[in-house]
C-alpha cells in the first residue's frame, strides 16, 4: 500500500463515520436545545429533566436511520474487502500503480 492509498483510505472511513454519527448528534442536539430553552423559560433546573427526552429522540432517530447506517456500513466493508487484492498486489509489486503486481 502506498501513502495515498494509506490516506485515501483512512480520508472515507473518517468521512464514514462522520456520517453515521451526524444524525443521532444531530439530533441530541436539536432536542438538548430545545429543553434547555424550555428549561430557561420556566426556570426548571433540573438535570434528569434533559437526559429522558434526549435518550428517546435519538432511540428513534437510530430505529429512523438504523438501517440506512448498517447498509452504508456494510457497503463500505465490502468495498474494503474487494481493494484487499489490490493493496496487496501494489504492496508486493513495489510500483506503487493498483492493479501492476
Amino acid at each position: 500500500m502506498t501513502q495515498n492509498q494509506v490516506i485515501d483510505l483512512a480520508l472515507h472511513a473518517l468521512l464514514l463515520a462522520g456520517e453515521l454519527a451526524a444524525p443521532l448528534l444531530v439530533t441530541s442536539l436539536v432536542v438538548g436545545f430545545a429543553i434547555s430553552v424550555f428549561q430557561s423559560i420556566t426556570q426548571i433546573q433540573e438535570p434528569t429533566l434533559s437526559f429522558v427526552p434526549k435518550a428517546v429522540a435519538v432511540a428513534i432517530a437510530l430505529l429512523v436511520c438504523g438501517h440506512w447506517m448498517i447498509s452504508e456500513a456494510v457497503s463500505f466493508t465490502q468495498g474494503l474487502f474487494a481493494l484487499i487484492p489490490t493493496y496487496i498486489g501494489t504492496g508486493v509489486s513495489g510500483s506503487g500503480v493498483p492493479g501492476s503486481g
